[in-house]
């Protein structure tokens, strides 16, 4: 069965030092398996899927402005994926196997057509990579749980802002939705 891995928003906003909203270190402590695990995928066969947060520049309306600061800015460089998955992202990126799917959302599903597209390549599984932990890969996760997919989460491949959190949401992902956790 194909799978799809979802990368959700592994980008310089959220990981690097300078990022608008960065986890820091534990972000940046994951790029190395973060990014062998989708050339992986991508070297099996799978989709690979960038799910990538996208704000307009003051966007009083949008629920997230009164929760953090501005981030993610459309055409901004902090929208950029981070480090070597950037690099990876360039040299697949035309494949159509490699899909860039801009969300406003937490959830990689809010808004967008992720249910559709995997729907019509035949994927009832994916694998949830990137940042942050217990928000927006655990909105999405939620998501495709209501969906019916079958759900893994790398713990190498998605970091948070704290170990707390990080370690909550790994156990409600497997407690609550009934996800594989994989080490």
């Amino acid at each position: 069965m194909t799978k799809a891995l979802i990368s959700i928003d592994y980008t310089v906003d959220f990981v690097a030092d300078e990022g608008r909203l960065t986890a820091g270190a534990a972000a940046q402590a994951i790029e190395s398996d973060l990014t062998k695990l989708t050339k992986k995928a991508y070297d099996d066969g799978h989709v690979i899927v960038f799910a990538i947060d996208g704000h307009e520049k003051e966007d009083i309306y949008h629920p997230e402005s009164r929760l953090f600061p501005p981030h993610n800015l459309l055409g901004s460089s902090g929208r950029k994926l981070y480090g070597q998955l950037d690099q990876l992202y360039q040299d697949i990126k035309d494949d159509q196997r490699v899909l860039w799917l801009d969300k406003r959302y937490y959830s990689a599903f809010a808004g967008t057509s992720l249910d559709a597209r995997l729907r019509e390549r035949g994927i009832r599984s994916l694998i949830l990579t990137g940042v942050l932990t217990d928000i927006c890969v655990l909105h999405t996760a939620i998501d495709a749980y209501h969906l019916g997919y079958q759900l893994e989460i790398p713990k190498s491949a998605v970091a948070t802002l704290s170990e707390a959190r990080q370690k909550w949401a790994l156990e409600h992902f497997q407690t609550v939705l009934g996800a594989t956790i994989l080490d």
